[in-house]
């Protein structure tokens, strides 16, 4: 298979370190699942950028750009990245500042992914305003073009309705060249596609297969309308992944809260079941035109689920 494999690291935010009662114990775990993903062959680990547990709880959650930069210097060759940091929690200037340190730190494997934000218990939690979708989606449209400047440009200026710099210098701007890939998550077509054709690297979906297609078939006319290239585009998707003796098992350990993340008939795509079933629908994904699945594995700190993957589907 041409498609690339990545691995969607827990970090938290799902409740997966709720059994542990110290966070050194429960950082072990998590690293020592990037870890083995990299051993095993996988093409990235990517992280979410949440501030609370969904449903909130005392369960502990890292944050998630402390443990990118561990990331970077307990592992060798895989791609890092987020999917997504949130526009909201940080100012975009500092955090291209930032990513520009953490694509040095990582000799040049940061993948910046970045997204509008959805998950509102953070903003009230923390103190930061929730803006309405439309009115995030105008931030972020800010956000990508003042951290695409700062990568870019020897001083940025910039005057915009959210966002202010004035003669803002970043160096060192990071290792790649021409500058860190940029990653926008979401399939909003009016909007966040537009975005994406005008600005990113890279895209990133959570849908079926023949959705997917859809939504990307949007995305080139995006890319038309704009003049710009659509396979400079890497299409990338996140989904999750079991694999059973046999289809029936795989869908009894479906949650019905999954259909939070996964819309539509979540079961009829999902990687769950057996490893000719996973087979074939990887095949549709890669059919669909995507280049990376990232992939969260149901039981997500559990190394052997990395392993067994890889020695299944990664040559």
């Amino acid at each position: 298979m041409s498609l690339t494999f990545s691995l969607f690291l827990p970090t938290g935010f799902g409740g997966e370190l709720a059994a542990y009662d110290d966070p050194a114990e429960a950082l072990a775990a998590v690293t020592g699942v990037a870890q083995a993903a990299e051993e095993a062959g996988f093409a990235a680990v990517y992280l979410p950028d949440h501030l609370q547990t969904v449903p909130p709880s005392q369960a502990y959650l890292f944050e998630s750009w402390s443990l990118l930069t561990l990331l970077a210097a307990r592992t060798e060759r895989i791609r890092l990245g987020h999917l997504v940091t949130g526009n909201g929690y940080r100012n975009p200037a500092l955090q291209a500042k930032a990513a520009s340190t953490v694509d040095v730190l990582s000799n040049g494997r940061l993948t910046f992914g970045i997204g509008a934000g959805w998950y509102q218990r953070d903003y009230d939690a923390f103190g930061y305003p929730y803006a309405d979708g439309p009115e995030r989606l105008r931030q972020l449209r800010e956000a990508v073009q003042v951290i695409r400047s700062l990568w870019t440009n020897d001083v940025t200026t910039f005057d915009g309705t959210y966002y202010q710099l004035v003669e803002a210098v970043n160096r060192p701007r990071g290792v790649q060249q021409p500058h860190i890939p940029l990653m926008i998550a979401g399939g909003g077509e009016k909007v966040t596609l537009k975005i994406v054709a005008e600005y990113a690297d890279a895209c990133n979906l959570m849908a079926s297969p023949a959705e997917v297609e859809r939504k990307l078939g949007i995305l080139r006319k995006h890319c038309a309308a704009v003049g710009a290239d659509f396979d400079r585009i890497r299409r990338t998707v996140t989904t999750a992944c079991l694999i059973t003796g046999s289809d029936e098992e795989a869908q009894r350990a479906l949650a019905p809260e999954t259909g939070l993340f996964y819309p539509g008939d979540f079961g009829s795509y999902l990687l769950y079941g057996t490893a000719d079933t996973v087979r074939r629908r990887i095949a549709a994904y890669e059919e669909a035109g995507v280049q990376e699945l990232v992939i969260g594995f149901h039981d997500g700190l559990d190394p052997e689920a990395i392993r067994g993957f890889a020695k299944e589907f990664i040559s």
